[in-house]
């Protein structure tokens, strides 16, 4: 057999051996404790067995504040977090590509031209009559060692690597779905404190009438010094209110001009707090879809599914590893005759290698990948619990927040007649100014109060929603920001 026909019977070979199996376990989605609905509240009478799910929605479908929509867009593409999480996707697409590029042999060329002289005096002297200096010239491509992937921890590997990218994409989800949570949020927070200053500034208002009428008593012999001071009690309440109120809206705006990716400022409002409708009349759906739709919990599996490679890889360790190495080139001592067939070279060749001794390392790798494995399966599990716990949760504030509101209003509403019903007695003369400064004070407290049950009833669909995993829905067209609407 000459060597024209070895080649290609060991490229053959190769390709043959190429075809082998990889060791390890094939991963399998573990089983999960899936509960068949979630847990609401006891009240809560919605159907919670329907596949529809309010975490379906894009997060411009759930929000219908125009506003509140271009403060979410402008952040997901301003926002230092969003563009940090797009790099580590990019770290990951590269090392799933270098991972990949074991499969393919590494190819170089080269040449190289070298001029020596040899003496004519030394111990190993050349005949008189034969020229001293010598040329040589070669041009050669180089296979390094490619490694036979028999075991499968090539392929280990890049299975690895994949998850990993994937685990990193559902990252970067995971940081879209938070900053969605986190804009809207700090937006309906600003808007609830313009509602608290403005009931502060009613309340400043009427108290001022109310010192003005008082005072103008007192001095007419009607009204006492004490109902004077206790009216200057209400106005100083409010007043100082109003301060405390500015004072919290300002940061509150610089907390979500960072969430923008602006400096400090002041955002443009759209609707008032009590024009802001967020529905929530889609179910939450079933909780084996929760388990493909959060992102984190997308993540947490994909880090499984790496571990469970990293085994693979483990355990090929303990198996002989061949590689191939090859030459092809030429090589002459005239330039001239460098390409001719004469001055062809080539050099192709397998080489194996197999672990006998490593000190107990093999197998101490294989048993970290395995305890690995254990720790990103019990993460998984927990990340998946850990999403049923929150949307029971969410349900439940959604339906007692909502409670909550609708008897703040009773509360507030009768606060109100008692007040005009205290204003009445005392300007009949029928009881002290005490009265009214007790009703005005609770009446101001109940304002206040219902303001906050609007906000949790809002704040409680906005996490119930990302609970269900909806919020990290990119748009298929850019959406108008901000700051193109202004």
């Amino acid at each position: 057999m000459t060597h024209r026909s070895r080649i290609p019977g060991s490229l053959c070979l190769a390709a043959a051996l190429l075809a082998g199996c990889a060791v390890g376990p094939r991963y399998q989605r573990p089983p999960l404790d899936t509960p068949a609905a979630y847990r609401p509240a006891q009240s809560d009478s919605r159907d919670l067995t329907a596949p529809e799910s309010l975490g379906d929605l894009d997060w411009w479908e759930v929000m219908p504040d125009p506003q509140l929509r271009a403060y979410v867009a402008e952040a997901l593409i301003n926002s230092w977090d969003i563009k940090a999480a797009a790099a580590r996707v990019l770290q990951a697409e590269a090392a799933a590509r270098a991972a990949r590029s074991q499969f393919l042999p590494a190819v170089g060329v080269g040449g190289d031209w070298t001029t020596a002289r040899s003496s004519q005096r030394g111990a190993a002297a050349i005949p008189r009559g034969v020229d001293p200096e010598a040329e040589q010239f070669s041009a050669y491509a180089t296979m390094a060692s490619y490694e036979l992937d028999l075991w499968g921890r090539i392929r280990r590997a890049n299975e690895a690597a994949r998850a990993r990218l994937l685990a990193t994409e559902a990252a970067r989800q995971t940081v879209l779905q938070t900053l969605v949570a986190q804009v809207a949020t700090a937006y309906l927070s600003l808007l609830e404190l313009d509602y608290e200053l403005e009931i502060a500034r009613n309340t400043l208002e009427a108290s001022s009438d109310s010192l003005a009428l008082t005072t103008a008593r007192e001095e007419g012999g009607v009204a006492s010094m004490q109902d004077v001071q206790q009216a200057r009690i209400l106005v100083a309440t409010a007043q100082a209110a109003i301060a405390e109120t500015h004072r919290r809206i300002e940061q509150k705006e610089n907390e979500l001009s960072l969430l923008l990716g602006r400096n400090p400022g002041s955002p443009a409002r759209g609707e008032g707090l009590l024009r802001q409708k967020l529905d929530v009349a889609v179910p939450p759906g079933l909780p084996s879809s929760l388990i493909d739709r959060r992102p984190d919990i997308r993540a947490a599996e994909q880090a499984l599914v790496a571990a469970n490679a990293d085994i693979g890889q483990a355990k090929a360790a303990f198996f002989p590893q061949v590689t191939l190495t090859g030459l092809y080139g030429y090589q002459a001592v005239a330039l001239s005759d460098l390409f001719s067939a004469p001055a062809r070279t080539w050099q192709f060749g397998p080489a194996v290698s197999a672990p006998v001794f490593t000190g107990g390392a093999l197998r101490a790798n294989l048993r970290l990948a395995r305890a690995q494995f254990d720790e990103a399966l019990a993460q998984y599990r927990r990340t998946v619990q850990t999403a049923f716990h929150e949307v029971s949760d969410a349900l439940i504030a959604y339906q007692r927040t909502r409670e909550f509101r609708v008897r703040q209003e009773e509360r507030t509403e009768a606060h109100r007649s008692a007040t005009d019903l205290a204003n009445t007695r005392y300007e009949g003369g029928v009881t002290s100014y005490l009265e009214v400064l007790y009703n005005e004070q609770e009446l101001f407290t109940a304002e206040l109060a219902l303001a906050q049950a609007r906000l949790n009833e809002l704040l409680s669909v906005v996490q119930l929603y990302r609970a269900l995993g909806g919020g990290w829905q990119e748009p298929a067209a850019p959406l108008e920001t901000s700051r193109e609407r202004n």
